[in-house]
């Protein structure tokens, strides 16, 4: 009995895709981003989600802290039935090349992000305390409909133990030259925006308390959203 064939992972079938955007630019002035503010016309968006604490110290092996970075170098914590990252796996998460697949009613939209700068620091909080911090922005490229920057990132305040993930973007309706689709984003853009960001905090939320309850390194392969094969997950 023959076996069922094997679907290709969603990055080998956009390999195109994924190719043409890695010459893509970015489509906003990354020298003007200090100007990106509401008094200019920005949208500013800021997002935050108590993990489960730690002890009081460095980031535990297998904590909360260990597991939200396991799950933002993967990208599987994004509301998958909204959006869909797809990259090469072995590919370095510094200036990793994404195609987003964008999903809302019955249609569906591809565009183009990359990672801009990966942050691991460590740094101190106003009242002198330290917290690590771990993450990552990734910004717009030509053709999409935005344009703008995101940044996910996981702290853990030393001196309690307390564990957050936070979300912080800036955004503009890009050049969208079919009026149906400007009409819907004008319409639709910044709910979807919203609800984005707020499934995002809890996904990720759940995956790791998944991952703490089940002593698991990845998160399940059915939410890897790149599609691998069972078992593979991407790498740094």
């Amino acid at each position: 009995m023959r076996k069922p064939a094997t679907k290709p992972p969603l990055w080998e079938v956009q390999r195109a895709r994924l190719e043409a955007y890695g010459q893509a630019q970015v489509n906003f002035d990354l020298e003007r981003t200090a100007e990106c503010t509401t008094e200019t016309g920005w949208l500013i968006d800021d997002y935050e989600i108590e993990l489960p604490a730690e002890s009081p110290g460095p980031p535990e092996a297998h904590g909360a802290w260990q597991a939200g970075q396991q799950i933002l170098r993967n990208y599987t914590f994004p509301p998958s039935d909204l959006i869909t990252g797809i990259f090469v796996p072995d590919a370095p998460l510094e200036n990793r090349t994404m195609v987003l697949r964008g999903q809302f009613l019955f249609f569906t939209f591809w565009f183009g992000v990359r990672i801009g700068s990966v942050t691991d620091e460590t740094r101190t909080l106003p009242d002198g305390s330290q917290e690590q911090v771990w993450g990552y922005n990734y910004r717009t490229l030509e053709g999409h409909f935005e344009r703008g920057q995101i940044e996910f990132t996981i702290h853990k305040q030393l001196a309690t133990g307390r564990v957050l993930f936070r979300i912080h973007a800036f955004s503009q309706v890009g050049r969208i030259r079919n009026p149906f689709y400007w009409l819907g984003f004008k319409l639709f853009g910044r709910t979807l925006q919203r609800r984005f960001s707020r499934e995002s905090l809890r996904r990720l939320r759940e995956q790791v308390e998944e991952m703490l309850r089940t002593g698991s390194t990845t998160v399940r392969a059915s939410d890897a959203a790149v599609s691998l094969p069972a078992g593979a997950l991407p790498a740094q």
